[in-house]
Parts: C-alpha cells; sequence; structure tokens
C-alpha cells in the first residue's frame, strides 16, 4: 500500500471535507481503498495464523465506511479523515454491538497509526458479564495484566470513561476493583508512519496483535 499517498489525500481531504472535492477525487480514493482491503485481506491471513477464529472472515465486512454519520453530530462534515479496520470473527465492525473482542487500527492524515486490541464500550449486559468474570476469575485476569509482552507493547488497560465509585452490585474491596470500574476491555498505542512501508506496517500491527492473545482470550472466554 502506498502509505505516503493515502497520508497525502486524507489530509487533503481534512481541509476539504466536503461531497464537491469527494467527488472529483475519487477515482484517488478508490484505489487507496483498493489498496486498504488488500492489506486488511493480508492482515486476516496472518491474525488468523495465532488466532484461527478469524480465519474466514470476509475482509470488507471488517472495514469501516467512510461516510460520517451526522444525523446527531455536531460536525456536520460528510467523511472521515481516516481508514480504519476493525478485524472480528463474526464481521462485526462494533463491539458496541457485541461482537466481542477486535483487532482495531486506523492511519490519519496526520501520519499517524492507532492500533487497538479488546472491547470498546461493550453493551450494558455484556459489560455486566466482564466485570462479574473479573470476580469469578481474579486469577486467570491478574495474569492478563502481568503479561509481560502486552505490557511490554500496550501498558495497561485504558482507563477512558472510568467509573469514579464501583459500578452497582460490586463491592470496593472486590479484588481489581478498579478495573471492575472501567467502561472499556481494551489496550491501544500510536506511532509515527513515518518512514514505515506495508511491510514494516503489518510487522508492527501483528506483533502488537499477538502480543495481546491473552486479553483476547480471557474476554472470549467470558460467559454469554
Amino acid at each position: 500500500m502506498h502509505l505516503i499517498d493515502l497520508q497525502a489525500y486524507l489530509s487533503e481531504l481534512g481541509d476539504n471535507n466536503n461531497r464537491a472535492w469527494f467527488v472529483m477525487n475519487k477515482p484517488r480514493y478508490d484505489i487507496l481503498r483498493a489498496e486498504f482491503l488488500q492489506l486488511v485481506t493480508e492482515l486476516i491471513t496472518d491474525i488468523s495464523k495465532f488466532d484461527p477464529a478469524i480465519l474466514g472472515l470476509e475482509p470488507k465486512k471488517a472495514l469501516f465506511r467512510i461516510n460520517r454519520d451526522v444525523r446527531f453530530a455536531h460536525d456536520k462534515s460528510p467523511y472521515k479523515t481516516t481508514f480504519s479496520s476493525s478485524i472480528v470473527p463474526n464481521g462485526r465492525k462494533k463491539p458496541s454491538e457485541g461482537g466481542g473482542p477486535a483487532y482495531y487500527f486506523q492511519m490519519d492524515g496526520t501520519g499517524r497509526l492507532f492500533y487497538a486490541v479488546g472491547e470498546y464500550m461493550p453493551p450494558s449486559d455484556r459489560l455486566k458479564a466482564i466485570r462479574t468474570h473479573i470476580v469469578t476469575d481474579p486469577e486467570g485476569f491478574a495474569k492478563v495484566l502481568k503479561d509481560k509482552k502486552l505490557k511490554a507493547q500496550f501498558g495497561t488497560l485504558q482507563e477512558e470513561g472510568k467509573l469514579q465509585r464501583p459500578p452497582k452490585g460490586f463491592d470496593a474491596d472486590l479484588p481489581h476493583i478498579e478495573q471492575i470500574k472501567l467502561k472499556n476491555f481494551m489496550v491501544w498505542t500510536e506511532c509515527p508512519l513515518k518512514g514505515m512501508d506495508t511491510d514494516e506496517l503489518k510487522t508492527t500491527l501483528l506483533t502488537a496483535y499477538r502480543s495481546a492473545m491473552p486479553l483476547v482470550s480471557w474476554l472470549r472466554s467470558v460467559p454469554a
């Protein structure tokens, strides 16, 4: 994939976020989208070597649309200024829909690569199930938090939107109560794309994704 071309396109789209510009530059978009689809196709194949649950996922189902849903948004810009993908076994792109842990990444016009693994804003029943599983499997959850490769790649679970107090039904003195307060069960990080080619991009993502398998496996063990 031509990462420099993608960055330039997304940067220009950010400066000209309107339908007229998008239509005039549609041929550029189509080429870049096809290249991105090929990248995701290769990632699915490689991820499935250490996570067979991904095998057989249709690559197109792992891509996010570039059109924004502006119905309830203050910002009415019609297009996203990122190319992004969420690789989930059942093809659901939103863990908030109950898709389970995902391998996510996005690239933007500033030349940043953002990548994450886990569940972002799971629905309330799923969130309660994860929290309950922490209570019933504290040792298994502790192993995830202490995993050296996971910590080296991502650090700890992100705390965006963390509750100030324990959620209803969970005592304050429970083991891992600080993690029980989380609304997301994800690890993520970012790095510059500058100087990367496609092979280096894939290596970066696959190394990180493989390191996060303890988290993926634990989340999949949560009873439905």
